[in-house]
């Protein structure tokens, strides 16, 4: 899995380098300035795909000394750079929409620039629903962001083919202006977005109440033998659960039948999230707390 997250990494760089080259010649056939904010933002786009590769590669590395839980957060590293890298470009395109705002220019062959950031877009839709369809399914944060960026952009050139077909009709040059502060409020918005998500990666927020109520459940189902589970903790990195939790058994069970429960709940557990990180602390019958996962017994 890890190769193939790799290769469709390589196929982001080459994707967004054909997406600039048709959106910078679709602002050179009409020199419209929305265009070519456009087209700044796909340069972050080919920026970002080399800033997945690099979190894929790190993240891919075995656990080692200096790093026992491995390298899966580098994915929500990159991440958060690119959502900081957009929110500058965003910026900068608000800088270039003021200027153009005080002074306009007229936009020459709009159509054929409407035309061409079109097929760009058609591209940039396709992949973009390669990239979040295949960062939800293997928990991919680095490939999940880019997709939503790169869809981010999509729905950008939707509103700039829109606005920009409507220039010469409605005559109104200061609208390619208007449309470039558009798209860098939208640039904004993505960024925010895709910051705050992988935030949440690195702060280890629990991955919802989905996955701790079906720990909860395979603890309760696969802990016969046991008295009580409590002290439940749970995080995921990328495709990587941990789980550690207190297991309470009969004061007189065997070391032997305890470890036998705790492998029965790993197996468990490891059957229904995948990869997964386990530690259980055994304690004897009067440290439960009569709280929290009650196991059957």
């Amino acid at each position: 899995m890890t190769s193939t997250r790799i290769k469709i990494a390589y196929a982001s760089i080459g994707v967004s380098v054909v997406v600039l080259a048709i959106k910078y010649a679709a602002f050179w056939v009409s020199g419209s300035d929305a265009l070519l904010s456009d087209a700044i933002e796909t340069i972050l786009n080919v920026i970002a795909a080399f800033g997945t590769l690099w979190a894929l590669s790190i993240a891919a590395l075995p656990a080692d000394d200096n790093h026992p839980y491995g390298h899966g957060k580098a994915e929500y590293l990159s991440a958060v750079i690119e959502g900081v890298l957009v929110v500058l470009t965003a910026l900068g395109i608000l800088v270039v929409a003021v200027h153009d705002w005080m002074h306009p220019t007229p936009v020459h062959a709009p159509f054929q620039g409407v035309a061409l950031n079109a097929l760009a877009g058609v591209v940039n839709l396709v992949w973009a629903r390669i990239l979040i369809g295949f960062g939800r399914k293997n928990s991919s944060q680095a490939l999940l962001a880019a997709g939503e960026h790169v869809q981010s952009d999509v729905w950008a050139t939707v509103a700039l083919v829109i606005g920009v077909s409507l220039i010469p009709v409605i005559k109104w040059d200061r609208l390619d202006a208007v449309l470039s502060a558009l798209v860098a409020l939208n640039v904004l918005r993505a960024g925010f977005s895709m910051m705050s998500l992988s935030m949440s990666g690195l702060m280890d927020e629990i991955p919802g109440t989905e996955a701790v109520e079906t720990v909860k459940a395979v603890i309760s189902s696969s802990g016969t033998g046991a008295l009580e589970a409590h002290d439940l903790r749970l995080r995921k990195v990328g495709p990587l659960h941990f789980v550690e939790f207190h297991l309470v058994v009969p004061s007189e069970m065997s070391v032997h039948d305890a470890h036998e429960i705790c492998d029965c709940i790993e197996a468990g557990l490891r059957k229904e999230l995948g990869r997964a990180s386990i530690h259980i602390h055994v304690e004897p019958a009067d440290k439960a707390k009569h709280s929290g996962v009650l196991v059957l017994s």
